[in-house]
């Protein structure tokens, strides 16, 4: 067994969508994943179902593993031959410890790459509308620690040449010592009048932020109640921020969804929602593991006069075991239907015209081609080609996902979503259906729904993403 490699890799500031191509790619090949808690956990999705997840997250005053452990089980997991990943929010390179772990590694003789991220210094305030530069307001950026490791926190930095040197800075993670640092600024020179924004869980839909002077803004955030992780962004460029902020126009922005989720892949819902502001969570995480082929449906399967697609994945295990058993599919005549537009569309990418579950016939012999989920069919042949089960790996990182969340909204896209959905929630100990806005995508889902003793769920005029979307935009959330 040779060494295997390690890529400490900077996740970005949460928004998914904003880590490298070259970070993704080593997630998509992990063997292992030590992640971090500002690392956004819907990254871990892109790897592979057999991959090790090991947290290593880090609240005020607890660790969950010290940076020590940390080196260590990156060394033993490469000698143990694995393709390791170091998942850390941000840039590893800002305040990310990656030369401790780097210099760990080199010395142990383990190969290693370091992939920079985007940080949350620059990132944040961007999604807030502010340039951390500006040729009117800022030629100078600084990113700032705003805690060290004495006994009291308290950085000790050259507050002179901050206050006098510098047009922006961004102070991470900084609320607890926010007055301490204000009264630094203001007494070497900073005008109190300065503007200061905070900026907490910054590129996520539940942004939030609180702007004031460096004379006001502890008592704001005092009385807001305001925490970490936040970043701190002081200076004149901050009053570009009214003109030109973008991501809060979102008309999604302040929705914090959870999608109830059948499918092992993201969903193209999801991605929509999320483009339109919201903070999405798809709930709960599938792992499928596929089942040997029934040999006599395989043997009659040019018998049926119908056969009904349940999912994009039963259309792919269904051509799958046929190319396998060298079956001609020019001897099927059945006519193909699908449950979903998924469905439909993983057969038309096989040259076919199928047509929507609703519109099948009474009449003739009929196979339903599905996974374990799929209620059973009286009048049908039933071929189960796999078996979903909830993904273990998945479910404590789910309850951390919602500690940090503030759900108000749960959408439901099929009836079939909802009893696994519920199921989860079950197994996870997890309790979030009250004071939470249900929708449902249609009547049948609605009825599912009620079926599960919830409250009847609100619905858009249409089952589309599109209609979704006006329905949830047309009832602002208030940001908490």
């Amino acid at each position: 067994m040779g060494t295997g490699k390690v890529y400490l890799v900077g996740a970005g500031p949460g928004d998914i969508g904003l880590i490298t191509v070259k970070g993704l790619e080593a997630i998509k090949q992990a063997e292992v994943i030590l992640y971090d808690r500002l690392a956004n956990p819907k990254l871990l999705e892109f790897a592979p179902a057999d991959c090790e997840l090991i947290y290593c997250g880090k609240l005020p005053e607890r660790h969950i593993l010290r940076q020590e452990n940390i080196n260590d089980l990156l060394v033993k997991k490469a000698q143990e031959g694995k393709m390791v990943v170091r998942l850390k929010g941000g840039d590893p390179g800002v305040f990310g410890r990656v030369g401790e772990e780097a210099e760990a590694l080199a010395e142990h003789q383990i190969p290693f790459e370091i992939v920079p991220g985007i940080t949350s210094g620059i990132a944040a305030p961007l999604y807030a509308g502010i340039p951390v530069t500006h040729r009117e307001h800022a030629e100078s950026f600084a990113v700032i620690t705003a805690h060290d490791k004495s006994e009291d926190g308290k950085p000790v930095l050259n507050w002179d040449s901050l206050a006098r040197g510098i047009d922006t800075i961004a102070f991470y993670m900084g609320v607890r010592n926010l007055p301490f640092i204000c009264e630094n600024l203001i007494a070497y020179g900073k005008p109190a009048n300065t503007p200061v924004i905070l900026i907490q869980w910054g590129t996520f839909g539940r942004q939030k932020t609180l702007q004031g002077t460096l004379a006001d803004i502890s008592d704001k955030v005092k009385e807001a109640k305001f925490s970490n992780p936040a970043i701190i962004l002081v200076g004149p460029v901050i009053s570009l921020r009214e003109k030109i902020k973008w991501f809060e126009n979102k008309p999604l922005y302040g929705r914090q969804i959870i999608l109830a989720r059948t499918s092992e892949s993201p969903s193209d819902l999801a991605k929509e929602l999320a483009a339109q502001g919201a903070d999405v969570i798809e709930f709960p995480k599938w792992n499928r593991i596929t089942l040997p082929v029934n040999p006599e449906i395989l043997a009659k399967i040019d018998s049926y006069d119908q056969i009904l697609f349940t999912s994009p994945e039963s259309v792919d295990e269904f051509f799958k075991t046929l190319y396998e058993n060298q079956f001609d599919i020019r001897r099927i005549r059945a006519e193909l239907f699908g449950v979903s537009n998924k469905s439909l569309n993983a057969l038309r990418e096989r040259g076919f015209i199928p047509l929507p579950a609703n519109e099948m016939s009474e009449m003739g012999k009929r196979l339903v081609v599905c996974d374990n989920q799929w209620e059973k069919d009286e009048n049908a042949d039933v071929w189960l080609t796999s078996e979903k089960v909830l993904d273990p790996q998945f479910l404590p990182i789910f309850r951390r996902m919602l500690d940090d969340a503030i759900v108000n909204t749960v959408v439901f896209p099929n009836s079939a979503s909802v009893e696994p959905f519920m199921r989860g929630l079950r197994e996870c100990g997890i309790h979030l259906m009250e004071n939470v806005q249900i929708v449902s995508m249609g009547k049948q889902t609605r009825n599912a729904v009620m079926e599960q003793g919830l409250p009847v769920s609100e619905m858009p005029k249409q089952a589309t993403k599109e209609a979704l979307i006006e329905l949830l935009a047309s009832k602002p959330i208030e940001i908490m």
